[in-house]
């Protein structure tokens, strides 16, 4: 993954591992260390580009793990995934979770709060050189504000964050964070105009895969939520987003295969 000159003129698709017994859709299903890695596997036999590793749940209402708890979870994983050849992306908010999961092999930094939330994970970011994803997020959904002014300024404290921590501009990649800290109506609202976060200059990432907003959209349970999560990738992808998060790696590859090649002829 690199910024505007560098990236790949095919969109990537990122597979989600969560390592978790919680998780909104596969918690429980790839929580120790032989699954997971079986499942990483057949990730990228579909063509996964990254696998992103998680050891928290990050949904509405999640139990909080500590650190150590969180090592536990990834690190055994992020090491017996790495060796796949595929870069491993670490989902975590907390810098010694990070420290330990780069350690072990993982070459992308996933932070759910954008360098806002652990005061070290910029830090770590910069000593490390690793690229880094930085997602928009906040406490509680508030109906009454527009989203876009609150992500955009969201990013441009991430921004002065990431440059007192010396990361590189070029090492970073924006996710407008679906779902979080946003209504159904703002997360629509943040689909329909990521234009202008895009306009910011970085590559996005963008991760709507299964979530509630589908599910309000649709009336479809978690488990019939594909169709409605290639639509709105669609729609992403048109958007000019660079890297998609999805649970379905097989059905997300020939759907950019072919979105990038009508682009492209």
């Amino acid at each position: 993954m690199e910024r505007s000159g560098g990236l790949p003129k095919t969109t990537l698709v990122m597979g989600i591992l969560n390592v978790t017994p919680d998780s909104f859709s596969d918690g429980g299903r790839f929580d120790d260390a032989g699954t997971a890695l079986a499942h990483a596997r057949a990730m990228f036999a579909d063509g996964a580009d990254i696998i992103d590793i998680g050891g928290e749940s990050t949904r509405p209402g999640h139990q909080a793990v500590d650190a150590e708890t969180e090592k536990s979870r990834v690190v055994p994983v992020v090491a017996a995934v790495a060796p796949l050849g595929v870069p491993v992306s670490i989902d975590t908010m907390k810098a010694d979770v990070a420290e330990a999961a780069l350690a072990a092999g993982a070459t992308i930094l996933n932070d759910v709060w954008g360098f806002q939330r652990d005061p070290r994970m910029a830090e770590v970011a910069a000593t490390a050189g690793c690229q880094a994803i930085v997602m928009h997020n906040r406490d509680k959904a508030d109906p009454s504000i527009d989203i876009m002014e609150d992500m955009l300024a969201f990013f441009d404290k991430t921004l002065e964050i990431a440059r007192k921590a010396g990361v590189k501009e070029s090492s970073l990649v924006l996710d407008p964070g679906i779902g979080f800290g946003k209504t159904a109506a703002q997360s629509l609202q943040a689909m329909r105009h990521l234009a202008r976060l895009k306009s910011l200059g970085f590559p996005i990432l963008f991760g709507a895969s299964r979530k509630s907003t589908i599910g309000h959209v649709l009336d479809k349970p978690v488990d019939q939520r594909l169709f409605g999560t290639l639509a709105v990738n669609a729609w992403a992808v048109l958007e000019h987003a660079d890297i998609i998060r999805v649970h379905d790696v097989a059905a997300h590859v020939d759907f950019v295969r072919m979105l990038d090649a009508i682009r492209s002829a």
